[in-house]
C-alpha cells in the first residue's frame, strides 16, 4: 500500500487543520489506518487509528477532546481533524497503514508516506 499525507501548514495556536491522506494500493490487505507524528529531537508518536470499516477509533491522551480522525472509503482516504491546536503539536505527520486491529506502536503499520509538516505559533 502507498500513502501520501498532506495538508499540513503554518497556523496560530487554538486554530484548527485537517490534513490527509491518500492510500493506493493493495488497501484490501489494510484494516487499520493510523497517524503518528514527530517532533524535532523526538521520537515517532502514535496520534490517532481508525479501522477502514469506520466501525473502531482510537486516539491518543494527548489529543483527546481536540483531534477526531475519520475515513471516506470511496475516496481511499484517512483524515485528521485538529483543533485548538498548541505549540506542542508542532510535528511532522504521518499516516501509516497496518493489518492489524488498532495498533498504538510504529512496528504494527506499514506503508508510511513522507509526512506532512504541521507548525503550531504561539
Amino acid at each position: 500500500v502507498q500513502l501520501q499525507a498532506f495538508g499540513g501548514g503554518l497556523v496560530q495556536a487554538r486554530d484548527s487543520l485537517r490534513v490527509s491522506c491518500a492510500a493506493s494500493g493493495r488497501i484490501s490487505s489494510t484494516i487499520t489506518m493510523g497517524w503518528f507524528r514527530q517532533a524535532p529531537g523526538k521520537e515517532r508518536e502514535f496520534v490517532a487509528a481508525i479501522t477502514w470499516s469506520g466501525g473502531s477509533a482510537i486516539l491518543a491522551d494527548s489529543v483527546k477532546g481536540r483531534f477526531g480522525i475519520s475515513r471516506d472509503s470511496t475516496k481511499n482516504t484517512v483524515y485528521l481533524q485538529m483543533n485548538s491546536l498548541k505549540p506542542e503539536d508542532t510535528a511532522v505527520y504521518y499516516c501509516a497503514a497496518s493489518k492489524f486491529f488498532l495498533p498504538v506502536v510504529n512496528g504494527g503499520y506499514v506503508g508510511w508516506g513522507q509526512g506532512t509538516q504541521v507548525t503550531v505559533s504561539s
